[in-house]
This record gives structure tokens, C-alpha cells and sequence, in this order.
């Protein structure tokens, strides 16, 4: 998370203000700025994106209608993080978690679409889209092997670049109790990366055609209906990384892999959906 001006700090208190007065231009541009990162949280969390839209519609009806609480001790994105996580982790169980993915059984998809490459229906699944659906899925899979709690803290720290003071703020935690689950969830991300990614370990053989081909016949990836490949995304500054990852270790390509996950957008339709939530009164803004 990049380090807020106080000018921008000021100026997001201000909103905020202007919000709990009922003011539904400042409650638009609240919701315009955080609902990217609420969802980009999100899906991160759940991987299946209709799961990520109905987490970050609940996340807003609690940012929103709790405005009155905030006081400015912290940074407001910082404060909207702590929210969201704590949504995040408490959570009903989503569908992908369902799954129950560990990192074994990603061992064992690599080794059966291996077997199953010479295949007549391996053909079928080389569509360009559905392999990059499935390299951009791999991190999501990964990510799903770790429990919540060192999810969340690779996903904030490792993705979303949020430093270790505003992590710990926004997981309760010391920040060395922070920078301590960062690290287990990466070295367990960094570990699996190294013994099977073939663009994290020239040694490794790649395995995404053929894993493409196997989600496919199970129908873990919908050709006509793909979740990343075709996603909306902002773009990053790190955007031109897979370029740069032959000229690096192993363990810096692990990380680079993991940390050049794509900005994902958030749907366009959560600002209409508060103004309508607002307007209904079934809901108040605190502090009102």
C-alpha cells in the first residue's frame, strides 16, 4: 500500500465527513477509491469472482455504515483493510475452500495432466486464453493451500504491498508477529514454486498447457466462461515483470511471480448498489 500524502489523508477525512452529512457525491468517490482493493482483496481470498463480488458488497455496508467510527487514528485505507480482513477470516467457509487444495494435491494434478498430455483432449486445451487462465490461476490455487490467516498475510504483504506496520495494524498483530507470517505463508508459496514452476526453475519442466488441458477435462476452468484471462485489470508498474524473471534466482522469480499478480477491477456496480442501500433506510451512516 504506497504511503499516503497528508494532503490525501486530509482530503479522504473530508469525504468522509461529508458523507455522514448525507452528501452521496462524497459517499460515490469513497466507494470509487477503496472498492478496487476490497475486491482485489477479495478474490485473492475466495478465487471465484461472484464469491469476491458478494464479500465486497457485504465489506462496503460495513465500511459505510460504520464511517462514524472512524477517528483518524490510523490511515483510512489502513482502517478499511482491518474491515475487510476481518471480514475475510471470519467468514462462512466460500465455495473454493470447499475444494480443500493443498499443496500435495497440486502435486498431483501436475503429475496426472503429465499423463494425460498425449491425449486427444490435451488438443482441445491449448487455447491461448485457457493456458493463461491457468497460469494466472496457479497463484490463486497456491493461495488456497495456505490457511486464512497466512493467506491473508501473503496476499496484503506479498501482492497488495502493504508495509509491515500498516499489515500488523491491519491483522492486530506485533510487527514482527506480522513480518513472521509473511514470511511462512511466502516460504511455503517459494518452496513449491522452486521444486515445480518451470519459469521459477529452469530445471522444472512447465506444466501449464498440460495443466490447462486437465482443468479443462475436469471442468475446473470453463473455456466460455473464464475467471482471470478475460478479468478487467488496472495495469501495474511491475507489469513487464515476466520479461525481467530469466535474469533472476530462483527465489526472486518466486517472488516475483507471486507478487505480480494482476490488479483486478471491481465490477462497476457497487457505487449505484450504496447509494440504493443508503436511500432505502435500512441501513444509517454512523455519526448521522
Amino acid at each position: 500500500m504506497p504511503k499516503k500524502s497528508n494532503s490525501t489523508e486530509a482530503a479522504m477525512t473530508d469525504m468522509v465527513e461529508r458523507t455522514k452529512l448525507g452528501d452521496k457525491n462524497a459517499l460515490e468517490a469513497i466507494v470509487r477509491r477503496i472498492q478496487d482493493n476490497i475486491y482485489g482483496l477479495a478474490i485473492r481470498m475466495l478465487l471465484v469472482p461472484a464469491d469476491a463480488e458478494d464479500a465486497t458488497q457485504e465489506i462496503l455496508v460495513k465500511v459505510i455504515t460504520n464511517l462514524g467510527t472512524f477517528k483518524g487514528e490510523s490511515r483510512f485505507e489502513t482502517w478499511v483493510y482491518r474491515i475487510a480482513s476481518n471480514h475475510l477470516l471470519t467468514t462462512q467457509k466460500c465455495r473454493a475452500e470447499r475444494w480443500k487444495l493443498t499443496f500435495e494435491t497440486c502435486e498431483h494434478m501436475i503429475e496426472e495432466g503429465t499423463r494425460d498430455a498425449g491425449k486427444p483432449s490435451f488438443i482441445e486445451a491449448e487455447e491461448k486464453l485457457v493456458v493463461e487462465e491457468t497460469k494466472l490461476a496457479c497463484v490463486h490455487f497456491l493461495l488456497l493451500c495456505l490457511k486464512r490467516e497466512l493467506r491473508l498475510a501473503v496476499i496484503l504483504g506479498e501482492i497488495m504491498g502493504v508495509k509491515s506496520a500498516d499489515g500488523a495494524e491491519i491483522l492486530g498483530l506485533t510487527p514482527a508477529a506480522y513480518r513472521q507470517r509473511l514470511s511462512r505463508g511466502r516460504k511455503r508459496l517459494t518452496d513449491f514454486l522452486v521444486k515445480r514452476c518451470g519459469l521459477v526453475n529452469e530445471n522444472n519442466v512447465c506444466h501449464c498447457e498440460t495443466l490447462a488441458a486437465l482443468h479443462v477435462k475436469k471442468r475446473h476452468i470453463d473455456p466460455n466462461n473464464l475467471y482471470f484471462a478475460t478479468h478487467p485489470c488496472r495495469s501495474r508498474q511491475d507489469s513487464h515483470a515476466g520479461d525481467l524473471l530469466q535474469e533472476m534466482n530462483q527465489l526472486t522469480r518466486a517472488a516475483m511471480l507471486i507478487r505480480n499478480n494482476p490488479d483486478y477491477e471491481a465490477p462497476g456496480v457497487f457505487v449505484e448498489s450504496m447509494k440504493r442501500l443508503i436511500d432505502s433506510g435500512r441501513f444509517q451512516l454512523l455519526g448521522t
